[in-house]
């Protein structure tokens, strides 16, 4: 990866300052796959041209030429097995084996990847679309098991400082048919669901679907085997170079769509989060 930089900079003739930036750009190879050029000049306290002048020694057109050039280098060995391979100890065996030296750089360019996903994947009218279903429904049921779970955790904590009627149904004495035995049409569903896709999570869906609930599902693909179900659907990569999923972009995700629900509500949670405020500072829980 870094050795094929080194060799194309052998080959040139370097000025100081391009000397500088070629040091930045092998120490921080995976940053510099997705930052800026002008985050670059300023880190190393030059103008953006030189970064362009740089990127032009090298015979690229131009930054973007550059960038998109050490970025597709990079992302070919990051050697993702979550989507082809969903059972864990199976992911572990290739994953072990597939591992370079430069883990912390690896990952992070994965998780990189799946952040721009969901950016890639869903436009605000997405966002905007979710967040009506979920405001303007009765009651709000959260769908999630096994891993998901924590994702549905902080998801009821955010929604339930912010709306009313909101339950998880993951509670241990009641499975998720239990509690969504009363839902009708005035309610809405908000599942989040990967691979290898519960099949409770299935058919909890299914009984959303069925009683005419509107259903918010964020999962991986529009061709998850659950989207046949959602009224509205986002969707963002878990690929990993690990045997588990990659949550960091689901949390992006959940954060941004309970952002435009706070948008969307305005300051009409006020008076609820300063009564929670007041209560919780007694005992010294922020």
């Amino acid at each position: 990866m870094t050795e094929e930089l080194r060799a194309q900079l052998m080959e040139v003739k370097l000025t100081k300052k391009e000397k500088l930036i070629a040091e930045f750009v092998l120490d921080n190879f995976a940053e510099a796959c997705f930052i800026t050029s002008t985050e670059i000049a300023k880190r190393l306290n030059i103008s953006d041209s030189s970064v362009i002048r740089f990127t032009r020694t090298l015979g690229y057109a131009g930054f973007m030429d550059f960038q998109k050039a050490i970025r597709k280098k990079y992302t070919e060995r990051i050697n993702s097995v979550s989507e082809s391979i969903t059972v864990p100890s199976e992911r572990l065996k290739v994953s072990i084996d597939q591992l370079g030296d430069d883990i912390v750089g690896s990952y992070f360019s994965n998780v990189m990847q799946n952040l721009q996903s969901c950016i890639k994947n869903n436009d605000a009218i997405d966002f905007e679309k979710a967040a009506e279903v979920i405001t303007e429904s009765r009651r709000k049921y959260i769908v999630t098991s096994r891993a998901d779970s924590s994702i549905g955790d902080q998801m009821l904590l955010m929604l339930k400082h912010m709306l009313t009627d909101v339950y998880e149904t993951s509670h241990p004495a009641l499975n998720v048919i239990d509690h969504l035995s009363d839902i009708t049409k005035d309610d809405c569903v908000i599942a989040v669901s990967f691979p290898r896709y519960s099949e409770m999570d299935r058919l909890a869906l299914e009984m959303a679907y069925d009683a005419g609930a509107k259903i918010v599902l964020i999962t991986d693909k529009a061709s998850s085997p659950l989207a046949k179900y959602a009224t509205q659907l986002l969707t963002v990569s878990v690929d990993s170079n690990a045997f588990f999923n990659s949550y960091v972009a689901v949390v992006f995700t959940l954060e941004l769509l309970c952002t435009f629900i706070s948008k969307k509500m305005g300051h009409s949670p006020e008076v609820k989060l300063e009564r929670i405020d007041k209560y919780l500072s007694k005992v010294g829980l922020f």
